[in-house]
């Protein structure tokens, strides 16, 4: 048995029950047989977390006994800055092992100051369509920003960094479901073409010194506390005050909605599991299409309200679907997602 804390490989003992300590000090716990994790002294950083996803990654690591998460956001104002607030608010009022700093990606030192074991990368501009009108900020902020990141990580000896990429880089690739290995060389943004770029950085620094980057497609996220421009909260939201929908195109686009909390545990495996190797990328999605014209009907069955249609053209930068294959991450992540389109919306409520 080897220590999975950090990255030592050293060997420990199978006797010395119930606490085994690697030669660095590592500390576990055997329970039913399995080794697990005691995060004793393990600092993680993570970066937009006020954000949706990010608030909800930091409520999830924050549960673990003795886990310290040093959080990281700018209070960016794409969506409403009160939503972001809230959501810190919530997490300093539940947690005492949660500190804030209100920082930028492309000028905090938070890594150089605080060294933790591991940093989870989420803050980015969001919006395919806003990129299109600011595709500078995109590079200043998704790219530059990463970059930043990565520098710390390795002038401090941080050796491990999840970040956030998106099923956008895989543009207008016709082949479903979108593989890892499948060709992204047909990004149709300027977000998709940052996350794209923020990729081949992380290939580069894994590359360079040996650090351990795992990149994450996430895949047209919802759940409670969503980002009020994506589709699920608007069209909920619309619906339940007899609001307008503006619906792009025929309807027949399709999305693979997933549903936050499987995102999060898609970044809990990542964050887990030692035997990656250093530099890899994963689908997390649902693995389950629906068009848009199923989610606006399975949205007026959560609501128990009609859609007032306000139809639209397509819009520039708008892909006919997107669709995960998942089994790489099921694989590696034991990534498993198993909240159901109309189980996931009516949480969203």
């Amino acid at each position: 048995m080897y220590c999975i804390l950090g990255d030592c490989n050293k060997e420990i003992c199978h006797h010395c029950f119930p606490v085994k300590k690697c030669s660095y000090g590592h500390s576990h716990c055997e329970e039913n047989g399995i080794f697990k994790e005691i995060y004793h002294e393990n600092r993680i950083v993570v970066t937009g977390c006020a954000g949706f996803i990010g608030s909800h990654l930091c409520d999830k690591l924050l549960q673990i006994p003795n886990i310290e998460v040093i959080g990281i956001d700018n209070y960016d104002p794409y969506y409403a800055v009160e939503n972001k607030r809230s959501n810190i608010g919530l997490l300093k009022s539940k947690y005492e092992n949660f500190t804030f700093l209100q920082e930028d990606i492309l000028t905090t030192k938070a890594i150089q100051k605080y060294k933790p074991h591991k940093v989870v990368h989420l803050a980015s501009l969001a919006g395919v369509r806003n990129s299109l009108k600011k595709p500078e900020e995109y590079v200043k902020v998704n790219v530059q920003g990463f970059v930043n990141i990565l520098q710390q990580c390795v002038d401090n000896n941080v050796m491990n960094v999840v970040y956030a990429s998106s099923s956008s880089v895989y543009g207008t690739n016709s082949k479903v479901p979108f593989t890892e290995t499948d060709p992204i060389n047909q990004c149709n943004s300027p977000y998709a073409a940052s996350k794209k770029a923020m990729e081949s950085f992380a290939q580069t620094y894994s590359q360079l010194y040996n650090i351990t980057t795992i990149g994450l497609r996430f895949f047209t996220v919802y759940g409670p506390r969503g980002r009020p421009d994506m589709a699920p909260y608007k069209f909920l939201h619309a619906l339940k005050n007899d609001i307008p929908i503006d619906k792009y195109g025929d309807g027949s686009s399709m999305r693979d909605y997933t549903y936050v909390g499987d995102i999060v545990e898609g970044i809990m495996g990542a964050l887990h599991n030692k035997n990656l190797r250093k530099c890899e990328v994963y689908n997390l999605g649902n693995n389950s299409p629906v068009s848009l014209n199923e989610f606006i009907e399975t949205c007026e069955k959560v609501t128990g309200k009609c859609a007032i249609i306000n139809q639209m053209e397509m819009q520039l930068g708008d892909v006919s679907c997107t669709y995960a294959n998942i089994e790489k991450a099921r694989k590696d992540l034991d990534y498993n997602p198993t909240t159901k389109l109309e189980d996931g919306l009516y949480k969203s409520l």
